[in-house]
């Protein structure tokens, strides 16, 4: 990841009206704990404050946010950042210092504000070099599946470990009302053209139809926008259900394994904190999009002459470092390696 590429997306969003935000490294440890569920990874590195409370180590910067958010009427808070959080990366392993960027939209939103974030996440992804893709979910529209079906809450878990897993035989044992309806949410997968027509064909309950509804809404929003991602609806995108209620989404982009991007509305996180709003936001996980290591140590090697003067020598380094690294040695150096040399003491060009 080029820090000219952070910057041109970070610019994206002040383009919107969202202003950074910045925290303190250290949150009180009772934030985190009131909110496990919400958090990718459960393990915290704690310290004694000075006035004796227990801080951790930031996990995560979307619980800070929504602590601040203002819960006025008619009023939104919109911030990006880009910040250090401390966990343990997808998969488990030891807790690392990890980079993120992303941005959070919470108190009184609005449709309007709901597609913006949608849209800003899809432009986010369009502005990354190579392939991409969007994957939209909706909580909304499972979990009224789910209470169409009349699946009880000691199934329900099963029946999101089989979306997840795409896996039509983890449905086995379920007793539910109409199972069809569970076998389309884990056998569609697609474009927006391909599933909608699928999922509206079946889905007629009214709480379903109102969630596709948002969901084609959407949608189509995302193709008029001009982003050049691919948009999929896949519903093996269900994130946790006690918090994400509405929207949900993972970006993919070439040649990066798992999901780079990840956000969705979560009115529930904010409510668990007792406060009267709504949210939505994304992450983008920078550690995953780090810049590929150039093939060379250096762009040029330049072996002077001892007969040179160092104005001479200055010059060309001058010109020359304007267009990649250089070095200046008497000697070839050892453990280092070069695209193209220039050989004083031959007085020779060469690419090497």
């Amino acid at each position: 990841m080029t820090a000219h590429w952070v910057e041109k997306v970070l610019a994206l969003y002040q383009s919107y009206g969202y202003l950074p935000y910045k925290m303190s490294r250290f949150e009180d440890y009772d934030l985190y704990v009131r909110n496990r569920d919400f958090l990718l990874s459960q393990r915290l590195i704690t310290f004694p404050g000075e006035e004796g409370q227990l801080l951790a180590l930031k996990p995560d910067v979307t619980l800070s946010v929504v602590k601040n958010a203002p819960e006025a009427p008619g009023v939104v808070e919109k911030v990006y950042y880009q910040e250090n959080v401390y966990r343990s990366p997808p998969g488990g392993g030891p807790i690392r210092e990890l980079p993120q960027a992303g941005l959070e939209c919470v108190g009184d939103l609005s449709g309007y504000d709901q597609a913006e974030v949608l849209l800003l996440a899809a432009l986010t992804l369009s502005a990354l070099p190579g392939e991409s893709v969007l994957d939209l979910s909706h909580m909304g529209l499972i979990s009224q599946v789910l209470t169409s079906c009349r699946v009880s809450a000691r199934h329900r878990p099963q029946v999101l470990a089989a979306l997840e897993r795409k896996s039509l035989h983890g449905l086995e044992g379920i007793p539910c009302h109409d199972k069809e309806k569970l076998e389309l949410l884990i056998s569609c997968s697609g474009s927006p053209e391909a599933v909608l027509p699928r999922l509206k064909a079946q889905l007629t309950a009214p709480e379903e139809a109102a969630a596709l509804s948002q969901l084609e809404r959407l949608c189509r929003i995302l193709t008029d926008s001009g982003a050049t991602c691919r948009i999929r609806l896949d519903f093996s995108v269900s994130n946790q259900l006690k918090y994400y209620n509405g929207l949900v989404f993972k970006g993919y982009t070439q040649g990066v394994p798992t999901s780079i991007l990840s956000g969705g509305q979560y009115d529930r996180l904010p409510e668990n904190m007792g406060k009267r709003c709504r949210a939505m936001g994304f992450a983008l996980y920078l550690d995953l999009l780090q810049e590929e290591q150039p093939p060379y140590d250096l762009d040029l090697l330049i072996l002077r002459n001892p007969r040179q003067t160092p104005e001479e020598i200055l010059k060309l380094t001058r010109e020359a470092s304007r267009e990649g690294r250089v070095l200046v040695a008497a000697q070839p150096p050892k453990n280092r390696t070069w695209k193209r040399l220039l050989d004083f003491r031959k007085g020779e060009d060469s690419p090497c």
